[in-house]
């Protein structure tokens, strides 16, 4: 059928996704849910928040903050998107336009090159955000890994092969209701005793030994663990280190150069390792963050805890100052994550039952 297509709902209540059959009309959208009820979106109070690139999941949301949410993999959405109700073009992205964007890019740098470097200052955080959709996964996970060994090049990496099997299995119960995963992620503990953790581009997260220390359950680490995979998983990292990076760094972001990927691999872990979010980007990872846990079955208090107890620089934990500066865990965006959890139906099942906790913190001490 002409405009018609399948996706899956949210409704910004519960951690349930329920398939849903789509067809879009001149003033709205027409969802019918797999158990049988009937919503209707209009147009105008609809907002794209996602799938501006390519191979990108499109998401639509109405409401707020609390919205309720569609997500469509179907690349073709957006185009008969336009087509179906042309007055309210502008509000969406138009994917039939991408060519001529990445055309555009190209053009961009080599004028800028040609131009010198003042234009380059001018166009480096212009191009990131735009550049950071386009690469490939493939070139995330090169520049993960040469971070990643400039990482463990100046800082002692914590060998533990049980202990790390135990934080990847947290990893692995936060993944599991996820439809797609393009990343494999990889779990990386420093000995260093700074409360810190990193997210890094194409799958891989750092996490330093103060803070694995710092967390008092297993749903505390899982928090900061979901939060930092929706870094990854919405690219916030790439895009943020393409921003502040070196000019070569995002011209071979733009060729696509894998080989050229691993000279950078100083630079990424320099940037990596003073980056800060904006408070935009942070309440997302929140957000997205809490849902990942109650769709895993994880109680959720153990999330807010963290942050609030972090916040807070309880027992005067020198450290806390280091994670608040690259991941401000403010007030109000606490408060969100409790209405949240509060409103959302959901239940818990223990994390590593089976496992001493406290054993498994002292994955640095041997």
């Amino acid at each position: 059928m002409p405009g018609a297509f399948t996706g899956h709902y949210l409704d910004g209540r519960s951690a349930a996704r329920p398939q849903a059959s789509i067809r879009l009309m001149p003033t709205g959208i027409e969802i019918t849910l797999e158990g049988g009820g009937r919503l209707w979106w209009p147009l105008r109070e609809v907002r794209q928040t996602q799938g501006f690139y390519a191979g990108e999941q499109i998401r639509l949301e109405r409401g707020g903050p609390l919205a309720e949410t569609l997500l469509v993999d179907d690349p073709t959405f957006l185009g008969a998107l336009h087509d179906a109700a042309p007055a309210f073009g502008r509000r969406f992205h138009d994917p039939r336009r991408r060519r001529a964007r990445v055309l555009l890019t190209i053009v961009a740098a080599v004028t800028a090159v040609a131009a010198g470097a003042v234009m380059y200052v001018w166009a480096i955080p212009a191009a990131a955000g735009l550049v950071a959709g386009r690469v490939p996964v493939s070139w995330e996970e090169r520049l993960g890994q040469a971070a990643v060994d400039q990482f463990t090049a100046s800082k002692p990496r914590c060998v533990d092969p049980e202990r790390e099997a135990a934080i990847g299995a947290i990893v692995k119960r936060l993944l599991e209701p996820v439809a797609r995963v393009p990343y494999t992620f990889r779990v990386t503990v420093l000995d260093d005793r700074t409360v810190n953790a990193f997210a890094v581009p194409g799958g891989q997260i750092i996490l330093l030994r103060g803070l694995v220390e710092r967390a008092r359950t297993p749903e505390e680490l899982a928090g900061v663990l979901a939060h930092e995979i929706q870094h990854v998983l919405h690219r916030h990292a790439t895009r943020l280190l393409l921003q502040h990076a070196s000019t070569g760094l995002l011209l071979v972001a733009i060729s696509g150069d894998l080989t050229g990927v691993m000279a950078y691999g100083i630079e990424s872990a320099r940037v990596l390792g003073t980056l800060s979010y904006s408070r935009q980007l942070e309440s997302e990872a929140d957000m997205e963050g809490l849902r990942m846990l109650l769709a895993a079955d994880v109680d959720p208090r153990g999330m807010i805890a963290f942050f609030e107890t972090v916040r807070s620089g309880e027992n005067g934990l020198p450290a806390a100052a280091r994670y608040l500066a690259s991941h401000p865990p403010a007030a109000d965006r606490i408060e969100s994550l409790k209405r949240l959890a509060a409103s959302i139906p959901h239940r818990s099942r223990p994390l590593l039952p089976d496992r001493d906790w406290n054993d498994l913190r002292r994955i640095c001490s041997g």
